[in-house]
């Protein structure tokens, strides 16, 4: 099972920008997707970005659309999201997660087996 190990967090203000950095331990190619969640206290992971290994296809929530992006980094297996215009609303701890093959890589958390240990975003006003 893929390992997975999130950097990258941070204390930022309102429009404020951070690089988080989800690093597996096996080729990207192996697993069907590798996809970034969102958490606050007392709340369900919500999935921000997917991107998906076999077609290169990346989507975005509605709400972080136009704001995030996503780099990988493919010599060394990492799965960059990239934050901009950051907003109070995007404060959470950030998770990484990939689905194998068989997984669905849907919007819910069951549709991925391997998860990070994650990394906080805290955005001020």
């Amino acid at each position: 099972q893929v390992q997975l190990v999130e950097s990258g967090g941070g204390s930022v203000q309102t429009g404020g920008s951070l690089r988080l950095s989800c690093e597996a331990s096996e080729v990207i190619t192996a697993v069907r997707c590798i996809a970034w969640f969102r958490q606050t206290p007392g709340e369900e992971p919500q999935r921000v970005s997917i991107f998906y290994t076999d077609t290169g296809a990346i989507v975005h929530a509605d709400s972080v659309l136009g704001r995030y992006g996503i780099s990988i980094d493919k010599s060394n297996q990492i799965v960059y999201l990239l934050m901009s215009s950051l907003k109070p609303d995007d404060t959470g701890m950030y998770f990484c997660a990939a689905g194998r093959p068989e997984e669905s890589c849907g919007d819910s958390r069951r549709g991925y087996s391997s998860w990070g240990q994650g990394t906080q975003v805290t955005v001020s006003s």
